[in-house]
């Protein structure tokens, strides 16, 4: 029998919901109308229960998925964390400080760890999936990590995750924000399974009830999501992304097909202190642990908060919705390497530990 108590000290607000399915430890992350955006209070809400459930015996798993049909995460709440780093670093830093121990527990968490990526996975919906054992996609499914165009980073360990993608898919999704849908998820690798939506409900009920391990249930289900448009890219996005700077890679691109010059054009709109960052984060992240490279994640967004461009992309993109944000530096060339090294420095504040 299925019980389906919540908590209220662990999840007061109901933005998570907590539950015992049979074997199952449930999660569902309750706030459709934001397209179940992340915020601190979930993020703690999260890393208590998985925290917890560590060595319960009772405990044979773990499924997150998020309410609704237009969702599993879309991101970290930006407009909230905008209006925190307004006010100072402290809640800034409180934020990043607790989604990223969140998004290590996941990643060293012992037991099967089941993400279903079911509509829009964005950011933070990235950190709470990809570090998980096995992540399914749907036809519903969207996947992009977006943040140059806000003035930040690929964060919640994603200059770990996306380093260890296939060739330089990886590059190529942080710096452009390319938005993957399921078959290129499951090419890329960042989607282990593929289960359609009429099959979900059977899914649940088999990881709940079921004495199968996860691995039968899941390949039980799968299905073929079709070819993934991605494959016929990947020579070409290998060719370009494989450069170690910004320069480089549009250097490259601009001497591409009608694809690369779009390409082109996509990046030349991102931040330019982004492009740099994300970039150098990423080439740190390829021989990096999880730990060591959410340390730098952190480090580079505590900077982030007393600077410009992510008040100006959070503007732009989500708050006027002009989508003209004015970057500044305005140009790659006015961004030095000397003026990025700060960035990767600890902060006043000291570094994130796992303690």
């Amino acid at each position: 029998m299925t019980d389906t108590t919540i908590d209220p000290m662990i999840a007061p607000a109901a933005d998570v919901l907590i539950e015992r399915r049979g074997r199952a430890l449930w999660i569902t992350l309750n706030r459709p109308a934001a397209l179940n955006s992340l915020t601190r209070a979930m993020c703690n809400t999260i890393q208590a229960v998985l925290y917890d459930s560590i060595g319960d015996a009772e405990v044979a798993l773990v499924v997150i998925e998020g309410a609704g049909e237009r969702a599993f995460c879309a991101g970290g709440d930006v407009v909230a964390m905008h209006a925190a780093g307004r006010v100072g670093i402290e809640g800034w830093q409180a934020f990043f400080h607790d989604e990223y121990r969140m998004n290590q527990t996941i990643a060293r968490y012992p037991d099967p760890y089941v993400a279903i990526l079911d509509g829009v996975t964005m950011g933070g919906g990235v950190g709470l999936s990809i570090h998980g054992r096995f992540r399914v996609a749907t036809e519903r499914t969207l996947f992009a990590m977006p943040e140059t165009a806000i003035g930040l980073i690929p964060d919640v360990g994603g200059t770990h995750a996306l380093p260890r993608l296939p060739g330089h898919i990886g590059t190529w999704l942080a710096l452009t924000g390319a938005r993957l849908k399921a078959a290129d998820c499951v090419y890329a690798g960042i989607a282990t399974h593929y289960v359609p939506v009429e099959r979900l409900a059977l899914l649940g009920e088999l990881l709940s009830t079921g004495d199968e391990p996860v691995e039968t249930i899941l390949e039980t289900l799968n299905a073929d999501p079709g070819e993934p448009p991605l494959a016929m890219l990947r020579d070409a996005i290998d060719y370009h992304f494989a450069h170690d700077t910004i320069e480089a890679i549009l250097a490259s691109l601009a001497t591409g097909d009608d694809w690369a010059l779009s390409i082109h054009a996509t990046i030349a709109a991102m931040s330019p202190t982004s492009l740099k960052l994300t970039l150098r984060a990423l080439r740190d992240g390829a021989g990096a642990d999880i730990e060591g490279a959410l340390r730098t994640e952190y480090r580079v967004v505590s900077h982030i908060q007393g600077g410009h461009d992510f008040y100006e992309g959070v503007r732009a993109v989500l708050i006027d919705k002009d989508k003209s944000p004015k970057w500044s530096p305005t140009t790659l060339g006015m961004v030095t390497e000397a003026q990025l090294d700060p960035y990767f420095a600890e902060p006043a504040g000291g570094d994130l530990t796992f303690d």
